[in-house]
């Protein structure tokens, strides 16, 4: 199968209970990732993660989105709609916890995934979608650039 036909075969869907260890192991299968996300192949599903899930699933402004084929997850993120006052009082999307299976990289799970997102921003006139990115990671950089993503920011934050 091609990398266009294994795009075109992806679903993407809201995320069930049941996808979670599929989620962390793609969370965790990361050079950054493998420190930050404490799971393994069989282990149990800590607490903090599935009431975090269940916060995200409660939550009417947050869906976190799985790209699936032949019945396995290839890709995960999550998007928020922020309510402002910027814009003439338009919501904003942010997407944040972006992984494809490294099997799947390069095959156009990514631009697939993200063309999908972008177009449920769009059906909900968000004014803007927005993303932040690890400056370590040069390959996702030039992947959201050439989405048509911009560097016109300066992104900040402080761990708590």
């Amino acid at each position: 199968m091609s990398p266009r036909d294994r795009a075109q075969a992806l679903r993407f869907r809201e995320t069930a209970s049941a996808d979670l260890p599929a989620i962390l192991r793609l969370l965790a299968d990361d050079p950054l990732g493998k420190f930050r996300e404490p799971v393994g192949e069989g282990m149990e599903v800590p607490a903090a993660y599935r009431e975090a899930f269940a916060a995200i699933e409660a939550d009417p402004r947050n869906r976190l989105l799985v790209a699936e084929a032949g019945g396995a997850v290839h890709g995960c993120l999550q998007l928020t709609f922020i309510p402002g006052l910027t814009y003439a009082g338009r919501e904003r999307a942010l997407i944040q916890g972006v992984r494809i299976a490294a099997a799947m990289r390069g095959q156009g799970v990514g631009r697939a995934m993200m063309s999908h997102v972008i177009g449920l921003a769009r059906q909900r006139g968000c004014a803007l979608v927005q993303l932040t990115t690890d400056k370590r990671r040069p390959e996702a950089i030039a992947f959201y650039r050439a989405l048509g993503f911009a560097d016109s920011h300066e992104g900040m934050k402080l761990k708590l």
